[in-house]
């Protein structure tokens, strides 16, 4: 079954940089856009860094298209029942050298039509990248802690939440989750972004 799976994975890239040609928009203009360099959109492209949850909510306001047609949405129905082998995975790597940047996400929502929130799994790794940064975006996130420990940065505020712990909050905050002590941590998390 794991075999099956990784067929599933999604080439986010591909799909930006189709969207982007579609729409007629150089890399300088969607830089533009989204305030993303040229040289990060081109990787993206190619398939050299997959981008965060963020990243994409972010591609979508700009390009004026929803998340889903990131992740493999097709026409749907108005409801979605997503089997455990079914999933759509979309690692967070740098292909070429095989840097970690300590995530990948499987979008359990992809089947259904006009939605308005994005459901994942998502298992945090120790990163072989190490980065501050934090993402903003508009909307909503609700993340619950399924194993492992998770490290969550909102803002000033630094937190550990555990098995069975939650937390919710608006993603205009500058913020950030990553695995806890190095030990590998799963997730779900619903992000909600309007007008995508």
């Amino acid at each position: 079954m794991e075999e099956e799976r990784v067929l599933e994975e999604i080439r986010v890239g591909e799909k930006v940089k189709a969207l982007r040609e579609q729409k007629g928009l150089s890399l300088r203009e969607l830089s533009d856009l989204t305030g993303f360099s040229t040289a990060l959109l081109s990787q993206m492209e190619n398939h050299l860094v997959s981008p965060s949850l963020g990243t994409i909510i972010k591609l979508a306001k700009a390009l004026g298209v929803r998340v889903g047609d990131f992740l493999g949405e097709t026409e749907g129905e108005p409801f979605a029942i997503v089997r455990k082998d079914e999933r759509k995975t979309v690692s967070r790597f740098a292909s070429k050298e095989g840097v970690k940047y300590g995530y990948s996400y499987e979008s359990l929502g992809f089947e259904k039509k006009n939605r308005h929130m994005e459901p994942f799994i998502v298992t945090l790794e120790p990163a072989t990248v190490k980065t501050s940064k934090t993402s903003v975006h508009d909307g909503e996130e609700f993340i619950f802690v399924l194993e492992g420990e998770m490290e969550v940065i909102l803002g000033n505020h630094t937190d550990i939440l555990y098995p069975g712990d939650s937390i919710y909050y608006d993603s205009n905050i500058p913020h950030r989750v990553q695995c806890h002590q190095d030990r590998v941590t799963r997730i779900l998390a619903v992000l909600y972004a309007p007008g995508t």
